[in-house]
């Protein structure tokens, strides 16, 4: 008997589908794209248990016949393309014919649908073995899929779905992201019997106001080009919208969202004079090519693209952001004129580019010190620990500090500390602070260079962690309460976290349809962060949240310290400088900063002289 047997039909199916359904945001996808493709106005998405139990798409599209229905949950079967050839001119989401065959296989399939010349419209159900049926009936224009007990004949991979709150976040941010692609359509997403997204149709900028938030306008530049290879249109956000976290990436090419390391490169490159380590520039970006020069069937979610010519694409991409940036009077040098000036001819230069980009490994950067390199991890061995050193025999003067922890003697200083000849002539220490980023202080054998916005999150760390802990929050109250509207996935991440943050300091009201009123903030907080600040505590909270929930407080204070740390380009006096320097070293832990980077580094009077070659 032969060991090899060929597999039974159902089975097949059910194996096959798992490439296309891999999760309910999977088939609210599938639909999506096509009602889109069907030249849909309006579009409703219902869901019930996280589309668990239900997923319902209707659109007022173009419907179908009897015949093509009853053809559309068939293999293969799809009305985008009839050759291979048919590839290189797609203009549609859609074209392997797969969705809802796929979909059938797992779960319980119903359409209705009638085009504008039938009378009677067409029913059509797949059975629990695969049979189809069909039936007439009166229904609205246009076409309406129905999804119930997904996965229900496959219990594997029913048991494998995350929790209704994970799975409707994946569920909302597609459907954001679709509409997000395709302002001139009207969507309305229904969880339960409760609206939950309403978006009329309108031109980009209104879209994005509808998805992300209503004052958004005033942060976006305008980008607009055409050429020969290419039209590139949509907006990035200014400096003031930047993030330290991803996912406010938004890349449409012909309409399709997708996800492309290149595009991502050729914007941050366009950033870079803007950017700190770990910030992330907000872009929605459209780019219309011809369908032949991109290859978009290469991965079974159709979100990954190839270009025929990706390095004219990437050079005009980059001068084209670096050109709005420059309008803005954001970006400019006289390297970066040319290009400016000339960005149509950049495409064209056949600049080489890094394929393996990754924004987040930027690490071990090179100095030049007296034409020597040195790494980051050198210049740290270099200067030395600043624990081997004494920095001081004086206990500070510490301004309301917060915190009962202890700390050692023999490492604290005195940053208003004098010496016996500088009390005579009545001046004080060394302080200065250096191109906005660093401060420089004098210690009895040498010099400490301290990062301001490293000192600074060690400082808020420690004190929103303590609070954390001990429930004893340091608040100040608005005078004027601000009112926001949330995404209604943030709305239920902050009911989620609502103690952890009162905590920290915060006092909000919940009021309808997804309103909050922030009347209370930490008092590290600076008038008109607040809106910023919470925001950017709820996008990254929402990555990490199901990582380590023991570490809930210590990961929270992190978020918040990472928030509302001053920034580079911080002009500070004299006083805001010493009161810093005091604080830090009143922490319990001040020579790095709560993402492990160095608070601090010391030279010392020795390596002064070694490097002046003074042996004296």
């Amino acid at each position: 008997m032969s060991l090899i047997k060929i597999l039974p039909e159902n089975i097949v199916s059910k194996i096959a589908a798992g490439e296309v359904v891999q999760r309910p945001e999977s088939v609210v996808k599938e639909l999506m794209e096509n009602a889109i493709d069907s030249g849909a106005k309006n579009i409703d998405v219902f869901i019930k248990n996280a589309g668990k139990l239900l997923i319902q798409v209707c659109d007022d599209g173009t419907g179908m016949t009897e015949e093509d229905a009853i053809l559309s949950v068939q293999k293969h079967a799809t009305s985008k393309i009839f050759n291979f050839d048919d590839l290189n001119s797609l203009n549609t989401l859609g074209f392997r014919g797969e969705a809802l065959s796929s979909i059938a296989a797992v779960s319980q399939l119903e359409i209705k649908t009638q085009t504008k010349d039938e009378e009677l419209g067409t029913l059509v159900k797949v059975s629990n073995n695969g049979e189809i049926s069909s039936e007439k009936g009166s229904f609205v224009k246009g076409t309406s899929i129905t999804v119930k007990n997904l996965f229900y004949n496959v219990p594997a991979r029913r048991k494998f779905l995350k929790t209704n709150q994970t799975e409707f976040r994946h569920i909302s941010n597609t459907f954001k992201k679709i509409a997000l692609g395709n302002s001139g359509i009207s969507f309305k997403f229904y969880n339960g019997n409760d609206i939950i997204l309403d978006f009329k149709s309108g031109d980009l900028s209104k879209r994005i106001q509808q998805v992300f938030a209503d004052n958004m306008t005033d942060a976006l530049i305008p980008i607009e080009e055409k050429t020969d290879i290419i039209s590139i249109s949509g907006y990035t956000g200014k400096p003031a919208m930047l993030k330290s976290c991803k996912g406010d990436q938004y890349i449409f090419i012909n309409n399709r969202y997708v996800v492309n390391r290149q595009i991502n490169h050729a914007v941050f490159t366009a950033y870079e004079s803007i950017l700190q380590k770990g910030d992330y520039p907000f872009f929605v970006l459209f780019l219309d090519i011809e369908p032949d020069k991109i290859d978009v069937n290469i991965h079974p979610s159709k979100m990954e693209v190839k270009f025929e010519d990706e390095r004219s694409i990437y050079n005009l991409l980059l001068a084209v952001i670096r050109k709005s940036l420059g309008i803005q009077n954001l970006v400019y040098n006289e390297a970066e004129a040319e290009t400016v000036v000339d960005y149509k001819a950049a495409a064209l230069s056949g600049t080489n580019f890094n394929n393996s980009f990754n924004p987040e490994k930027e690490r071990n950067r090179q100095y030049n010190f007296n034409n020597t390199k040195y790494s980051d991890v050198e210049l740290d061995k270099l200067f030395g620990n600043i624990q081997n050193d004494s920095l001081g025999d004086t206990n500070p003067q510490f301004i309301d500090d917060p915190f009962s922890q202890p700390v050692q003697k023999e490492f604290l200083h005195k940053v208003n500390d004098v010496d016996e000849d500088e009390k005579e002539k009545g001046s004080s220490s060394f302080i200065f602070q250096l191109h906005e980023k660093y401060i420089l202080s004098q210690i009895k054998n040498g010099l400490i260079v301290i990062d301001q916005n490293a000192a600074h999150k060690r400082i808020l760390f420690e004190r929103a962690f303590h609070q954390l802990k001990t429930g004893l929050p340091l608040s100040q109250q608005l005078l004027f309460p601000r009112k926001l509207a949330l995404e209604r996935g943030k709305y239920d991440l902050l009911k989620e976290i609502l103690n952890l943050l009162i905590n920290l300091g915060f006092s909000i009201s919940f009021l309808r349809g997804n309103n909050i009123e922030i009347r209370g903030v930490p008092e590290d907080v600076k008038y008109g962060k607040e809106e910023e600040i919470l925001f950017e505590i709820l996008n990254k909270y929402s990555e990490i949240k199901n990582k380590d929930e023991n570490k809930n407080e210590e990961n929270l204070a992190k978020i918040y310290a990472e928030s509302a740390a001053m920034k580079e380009n911080t002009k500070l006096n004299e006083k805001e400088m010493r009161s810093l320097i005091n604080h830090l070293f009143s922490s319990s832990n001040p020579y790095i900063c709560p993402n492990g980077r160095p608070t601090l580094i010391k030279i010392s009077l020795t390596e002064f002289s070694r490097r002046f070659g003074n042996t004296n």
